[in-house]
């Protein structure tokens, strides 16, 4: 999609493939970040394409997956470090800051450089999730679809 915009999609590559293959977070917290960004914005086509080709790799389990649409960081299928995570981006989603608790949360988990890559990565996904919503990029037919019982966002533009 936005290589039809080929300087600005060249300056962005590298940050997203930088997050995707030398990130220091492990696969399955990469992609549990990925899936609730995108989910919290209502980004079918971004996280029906995360997945259906990253979560089994990543480990996530069929219902974890779907949690990443329809749960909350205290569901009981997330370890304490998931469930750092999915609050950490919870958070960011509705406020763009963490509080003390949820960062204290992240660093029982994570060292200082991991901690700080969740925040990029929810910001990096937030983007590609206005990009796909704005241009309306609808779902692929492979990927999976939004699970049932998901949010979708309120239309504040109304």
């Amino acid at each position: 999609m936005l290589e039809r915009h080929p300087e600005l999609a060249s300056r962005i590559r590298t940050l997203g493939a930088g997050l995707l293959v030398r990130g220091r977070l492990d696969h399955a917290d990469r992609e549990l970040v990925i899936a609730r960004v995108t989910a919290r914005c209502g980004c079918a086509y971004e996280w029906g394409v995360h997945m259906a080709t990253y979560a089994e790799v990543a480990g996530l389990t069929p219902e974890q997956a779907a949690l990443t649409a329809t749960g909350s960081a205290d569901d009981p299928a997330w370890s304490p470090r998931r469930a750092a995570l999915v609050r950490a981006v919870d958070e960011l989603h509705a406020t763009a800051r963490l509080g003390d608790d949820t960062w204290a949360r992240l660093r029982a988990h994570l060292d200082e450089r991991e901690a700080l890559e969740p925040l990029v990565l929810a910001g990096w996904y937030r983007t590609i999730a206005y990009v796909a919503n704005g241009l309306e990029i609808g779902p692929e037919p492979w990927a999976r679809a939004l699970p049932e019982g998901w949010d979708e966002p309120a239309d504040s533009a109304a």
